[in-house]
């Protein structure tokens, strides 16, 4: 918003709508993928997946590589994200490549409406099977023999303890295991 102050444009309450969801676009694509992104800063694989997502990328009037340009530009020279008002610039830059034959004005208006309210797409992402077969075989309270001692009465694994016979080497001897079960031992026979 403080941007369109700093160049004198006239700002009108429809403007003003659509500038809090292209920010939304923004922070929903800043934190796409990182759990400790605050969504104040974007990334460059975010911001190509934002323009490929939104279909700035066209193929024709800009690639991939022409995305990638643009954020080297707009970003500080020893940062690796861009922030809001970086966001803005390029976009500023992009505008006209993409729509191509309309003012500067009209062609910004244009990649916003493109960017406006859009969230990143998860495609090829593996969705977790509910089938009867599959809730059967990882049904933890079915499992028998070996298998059963690998899991607590909640499901929990129990991780290496579950797998493999633990021995404790205590004593004082160096090869003498298994501490306390002389006495097992000798009442077994």
């Amino acid at each position: 918003m403080a941007l369109y102050y700093l160049f004198g444009r006239i700002h009108n309450m429809a403007e003003s709508t659509d500038m809090d969801e292209l920010l939304l676009s923004f922070k929903r694509f800043a934190i796409h993928g990182d759990t400790k992104a605050t969504g104040k800063e974007m990334n460059g694989k975010n911001w190509a997946k934002l323009c490929k997502d939104s279909k700035v990328i066209d193929g024709k009037n800009v690639t991939g590589t022409d995305v990638d340009i643009v954020f080297t530009k707009v970003k500080a020279k020893t940062s690796r994200v861009i922030t809001y008002e970086e966001f803005q610039k390029a976009l500023e830059e992009l505008a006209p490549k993409r729509f191509k034959g309309q003012s500067k004005e009209e062609a910004l208006q244009s990649i916003y409406k493109l960017i406006e309210g859009k969230e990143p797409t998860n495609v090829g992402v593996t969705k977790v099977a509910k089938t009867a077969a599959v809730d059967r075989l990882t049904d933890t309270s079915k499992y028998t023999g070996s298998h059963k001692e690998r899991f607590d009465e909640s499901g929990k694994g129990k991780g290496k303890g579950g797998r493999e016979e633990l021995v404790e080497h205590t004593g004082y001897v160096s090869s003498y295991k298994n501490a306390g079960t002389y006495e097992e031992k000798t009442k077994a026979k």
